[in-house]
């Protein structure tokens, strides 16, 4: 895996690291080893994901049909587990991973335009449908991996999804650069004290770092 959990990359960084086009948010087995899920919190997103056990769990929330021309809107509708010819549609799919065992799960989350950070590895655990607004919708429970809590950088530590409003203020604060250099690539969001030694995911705990300071920084601590 080319991405320490925290990374800020771009969207074709994303692309190519899991060589495709990630044109949809639910993208099961795309390798032999992974599936991957695109998420966004933000204001305007389409879909409910959240977060819990202090970012060592996501509830991710199934995807709509596409809307088709002149046919009724997909939010009115229940979130399919198949078409209408009897495949299995992405929600299928991963409802169908929980039952057949353990599936690795890379999540990627969208936090502005043009920014992302991969969220880390996690384990699909459990998959229901609930009621909302009218409708069923899917919901699916990530718990975070080893994958995730493991790091050659010492100064990560056990690792956890940082809250997305913490993520967008801290990004704000720091002007999306490295606060040591002001470098502009190859970022990560840094617990100045690791999560792993008590450090909380707060703004105040926060910052932005890029790679080489971030690394300086494992081997101060180690």
């Amino acid at each position: 895996m080319a991405f320490e959990t925290g990374e800020v990359i771009s969207y074709r960084a994303m692309c190519n690291e899991e060589e495709s086009s990630l044109q949809r948010g639910m993208n099961y087995r795309l390798s032999t080893n992974h599936s991957v899920l695109l998420m966004s919190r933000r204001r305007n997103a389409p879909y409910v994901d959240r977060v819990e056990e202090e970012g060592a769990v996501i509830i991710y929330e199934g995807h709509d049909a596409q809307r088709r021309p002149g046919g009724s809107d997909p939010k009115t509708a229940d979130q399919p587990l198949r078409t209408e010819t009897g495949r299995l549609t992405q929600n299928g799919m991963f409802f169908q991973a929980v039952q057949s065992g353990r599936e690795v799960v890379r999540v990627y989350e969208k936090i502005l335009p043009g920014v992302w950070v991969y969220n880390g590895a996690f384990s699909l655990t459990n998959a229901w449908r609930e009621s909302s607004n009218g409708r069923l919708v899917c919901k699916f429970r990530l718990e975070v991996t080893e994958e995730s809590t493991s790091s050659p950088n010492p100064s990560k530590g056990s690792s956890r999804v940082i809250p997305s409003p913490v993520k967008l203020a801290v990004w704000e604060r720091d002007g999306g650069k490295c606060v040591l250099c002001g470098a502009a690539d190859e970022l990560h969001f840094d617990h100045e004290v690791p999560y792993s030694r008590g450090g909380a995911s707060n703004a105040a705990n926060l910052r932005i770092l890029c790679a080489r300071h971030n690394l300086s920084k494992g081997a101060r601590i180690e």
